[in-house]
């Protein structure tokens, strides 16, 4: 395709060669006289360009104007009544709309208007009064006429004026042709939180010295640990139960309730949503899904697991691996598509076990009790319960009461009552019937910390008696018994 450089032509340059002078005259002179002349010219047409437009932009609104004049005079409604109203409301009530110009004392539209019909009515007043409505609709003619002729004349300079200018180039033509700009990469979304990010792995040599020894077995005995449960699987959920696991984003969210089996749905999310595939979103799924088959949601922890895999692929497959996976997957090849199948169907069946293993263990946990026992068989506990704070007139008799002080029974009294009225009502109630059935009844629903409390008060308040001294805690295997003694 051959080039087209006459547009170059049109390059108006101001070189030194084609500036010819007097000798006597300086050059440098001529030059800055040409150049000169050269912006004076450049400016002078671009404001005639714009006068031009201005006019014949007004002209643009008086011609319709001035035609609707002329049509309603020469109605039966008109005459010289309508013609002598519409100069007297332009006189008395005009428009402030004006062109849109900054030129000093711009006559308005109505202003315009209201000269060209006096102009028409002075040509018209001196003659008899039946030909004066005549006069002015021959007069609105002809000032039609000239105003369409000026018009033409102007749009015909107007164009000779942009042809001009277009003749030259020059900076106001300048304009961006290619352009190339670096648009830098989005970030990569963050990875999910509480996610496992392996540390890159480092190759490195290193020589080690091999010792024979005379029990192989004995030595590589060390190596044989119990087996830690690979990344990404089930078992490693319950692993640690303290440590924090992966949570669902907003987008891993909406991901796990996708269709299964449903590749072009999964692949297109993929597509609008960067942050599902990050580090630590498969795991994130598979938490998930065990948490939804705890709960019973059995339909949602399959799409869990569908999706963890799914994303477990595409990261196996290697940088491209989310296209390559997915073209497997839609076009439908059997031995890839059979592959993924049995891996779900596998890992779910597995996540299912784990979750029913889980559930019956915490399902036999028992909760740890405190209950009294009698340390030794033939031996009873009877509660004394008081029956009030001590009384103010409160009098010692009986034997062995001789060394004792009134103040101090009565502190003892008042300490055993309000140790008492401490206990929650379930508890006094037990107190009072008196039976040790009651008692450990609600003694086994509290927390172990408050009944080894409860049962430290009822000892020092003197409430609880008993003859051997000891409490034995059966709190483990029923067929076991353990003993405990009260300090």
């Amino acid at each position: 395709m051959p080039l087209n450089y006459s547009k170059w032509d049109q390059l108006e340059l101001s070189d030194d060669s084609d500036i010819e002078g007097h000798p006597n005259v300086d050059k440098r002179s001529l030059i800055r006289w040409k150049q000169r002349d050269i912006h004076e010219k450049r400016e002078t047409r671009k404001l005639k360009i714009s006068a031009l437009r201005a006019e014949i932009a007004c002209n643009g609104i008086l011609s319709p104007r001035l035609h609707s004049v002329r049509a309603t005079l020469g109605s039966a409604d008109g005459g010289l009544k309508y013609f002598q109203q519409l100069v007297e409301k332009l006189q008395t009530q005009p428009s402030p709309d004006a062109p849109p110009t900054n030129a000093k004392d711009q006559p308005t539209y109505d202003a315009m208007m209201l000269s060209l019909l006096l102009q028409v009515w002075d040509g018209a007043k001196s003659l008899p009064a039946d030909e004066r409505e005549a006069a002015v609709l021959s007069g609105l003619d002809k000032h039609l006429k000239q105003l369409a002729d000026h018009t033409k004349k102007l749009e015909k300079d107007l164009v000779d004026e942009e042809n001009e200018q277009k003749k030259h180039i020059t900076s106001e033509d300048i304009h961006e042709g290619f352009d190339s700009k670096y648009t830098p990469a989005k970030p990569p979304p963050p990875a999910v939180k509480n996610a496992k990010i392996d540390a890159p792995t480092k190759t490195t040599t290193t020589k080690t010295t091999e010792f024979e020894v005379l029990n192989p077995a004995a030595s590589s005995s060390k190596a044989q640990s119990q087996s830690v449960a690979p990344k990404n699987s089930p078992d490693s959920i319950e692993e640690d139960e303290d440590e924090e696991l992966p949570e669902l984003t907003p987008s891993l969210e909406r991901f796990s309730r996708l269709s299964l089996w449903d590749y072009a749905q999964s692949f297109s999310f993929i597509q609008a949503n960067r942050d599902v595939v990050v580090p630590g979103a498969s795991d994130a799924l598979l938490v998930a899904a065990f948490r939804a088959e705890s709960k019973g949601q059995f339909a949602y922890a399959e799409k869990c697991v569908h999706q963890s895999l799914l994303l477990q692929y595409c990261e196996k497959l290697g940088k491209d691996g989310v296209r390559l996976f997915f073209q497997k997957m839609i076009t439908g090849d059997q031995r890839a598509v059979s592959v993924f199948v049995k891996d779900v169907e596998g890992t779910y069946s597995h996540l299912k076990t784990r979750a029913k293993v889980a559930e019956s263990e915490t399902s036999d946990v028992q909760n740890e009790q405190i209950q009294l026992v009698p340390e030794n068989p033939s031996a009873t506990i009877s509660f004394n319960v008081p029956d009030g704070p001590p009384p103010e007139d409160l009098r010692l008799e009986g034997p062995g009461t001789e060394d004792l002080e009134v103040e101090q029974v009565r502190e003892a009294l008042q300490m055993r009552w309000d140790v008492f009225e401490s206990f929650p009502e379930d508890l006094k109630a037990a107190l009072k019937v008196g039976t040790l059935d009651e008692v450990n009844k609600v003694l086994g629903s509290m927390d172990v910390s408050v009944a080894e409390d409860v049962v430290g008060k009822l000892e020092v308040a003197g409430i609880m008696s008993f003859v051997s001294g000891g409490i034995r805690d059966e709190t483990g295997n029923v067929n076991e018994e353990e003993d405990e003694d009260v300090e």
